[in-house]
């Protein structure tokens, strides 16, 4: 298999926004919305599908939903990252709790590793990703060289 490798991308000061939570933890990803609001209304959100329901109404901000985590909406927005589509991903899990897509949610914490976005996972690390002065500008970032991979892959048949 080739090495990957990295090569810069520009993040976009408004950044697209990816909110997840389990059952358990969906009121405290509602409160820390709420008191991000005016943070979040300068941003594109994205959502699973119950989360995004509730975070639409009580935010009355759009939100744009994929479809239920436990139903492929954790593979959506993994997806969504892959092809550059999201730039951020707060996901409030919870640790205490198996879920019955623990695979799906180890992908998704995966893929954001790889495409290098930001990612968090409580409430603090939200906090902190939120008060950052990188939030509302664009940056560089380091991402795989997609193109160059495939092309050494082609080149080994």
């Amino acid at each position: 298999m080739n090495r990957i490798d990295f090569v810069t991308a520009l993040m976009p000061a408004r950044k697209r926004i990816a909110l997840v939570a389990h059952d358990h933890c969906k009121a405290r990803l509602l409160d820390w919305a709420d008191r991000q609001k005016a943070k979040l209304a300068n941003h594109q959100l994205l959502a699973t599908g119950t989360t995004g329901l509730l975070l639409g109404r009580r935010l009355s901000l759009p939100v744009e939903c994929m479809i239920s985590g436990p139903l492929g909406g954790d593979q959506q927005i993994g997806a969504r990252i892959a092809e550059r589509r999201i730039d951020m991903l707060v996901f409030f899990w919870d640790p205490f709790e198996p879920q019955p897509h623990d695979p799906d949610v180890k992908a998704l914490l995966r893929v954001a590793a790889v495409w290098n976005i930001p990612l968090a996972a409580n409430e603090s690390s939200a906090d902190y990703l939120l008060s950052s002065p990188m939030l509302d500008e664009a940056h560089a970032l380091s991402i795989p060289d997609y193109d160059t991979y495939l092309a050494g892959r082609k080149t080994e048949t």
